[in-house]
């Protein structure tokens, strides 16, 4: 922002899944930070919304629709992004979605319909592919450039009656690591952030049901909030990180230590 200097003044970053939570949080971190902003969603109005709040800041930044199950919006986003600045520096592969938005919410693995675990897997795996793939075409013609996933705690380990989700955020996580390797010598680095459970409309249907059995099993004592998975996502894009890839980052407020 303007008389500021940040850790990625000067850079062009696109986030997904940018109109609410975590998406919108780093959206706007990526702005104080000095980074010109491509607001992706599969919402325009949401991504506009999150473009008005960066301007409001003084940032500059650029809605674009986006659903990452397709391919061809896909391509046409990361297009978009570098017309608008010139080129792509950073992004954040964020959007996904929750088992409770494909009536998959504790159902046991075996019981799961394919059509539920297809959706899963489609948007929160498959749609980081699809757009790490584009976002690397476009970083190797500049000379580099730095990628994060979203994954989550449930890339770690087991939670039970979410197969579909646990199988894809896994899926996440493998992904990071075989690409950051496979893309290191083009230096672009690659990693991923794995959230615990955060304040945003995604989890507000496990707080509703298990909140408090949640927050009893958090070292911290409480959900966290989108900013501070934020701060992770554009310190693992600044140079500060410079040596830092293939890592899996995880934010959770110690729910995965217990």
């Amino acid at each position: 922002m303007s008389g500021t200097k940040g850790m990625l003044d000067g850079k062009s970053a696109l986030v997904t899944g940018a109109g609410s939570g975590i998406g919108r949080a780093t959206a706007l971190a990526f702005a104080r930070e000095g980074a010109w902003v491509a607001a992706a969603d599969q919402t325009l109005e949401a991504a506009q919304k999150t473009v008005a709040a960066i301007e409001a800041q003084g940032g500059q930044a650029v809605a674009i629709a986006c659903d990452v199950t397709d391919e061809e919006q896909v391509q046409a986003m990361v297009a978009a992004a570098v017309a608008a600045f010139g080129g792509l520096d950073c992004a954040f592969n964020n959007a996904g979605i929750a088992p409770h938005q494909v009536n998959a919410t504790g159902v046991l693995a075996a019981d799961l319909a394919e059509a539920s675990w297809q959706r899963l897997l489609d948007v929160n795996l498959t749609g980081v592919w699809r757009c790490l793939r584009h976002e690397v075409a476009q970083m190797r013609k500049q000379g580099g450039g730095a990628i994060v996933n979203t994954a989550s705690v449930a890339g770690l380990r087991g939670l039970p009656g979410a197969a579909g989700y646990v199988v894809g955020k896994h899926g996440v996580v493998g992904l990071t690591k075989a690409a950051a390797v496979d893309h290191a010598a083009e230096n672009i680095r690659i990693n991923a952030v794995c959230p615990g459970y955060i304040e945003t409309p995604m989890t507000e249907e496990s707080k509703r049901r298990r909140g408090d059995a949640i927050i009893a099993r958090t070292a911290l004592g409480r959900f966290g909030m989108p900013e501070e998975i934020a701060e992770a996502v554009v310190w693992l894009c600044s140079e500060r990180a410079s040596f830092v890839t293939g890592s899996n980052w995880t934010v959770d407020g110690g729910y995965s230590a217990l």
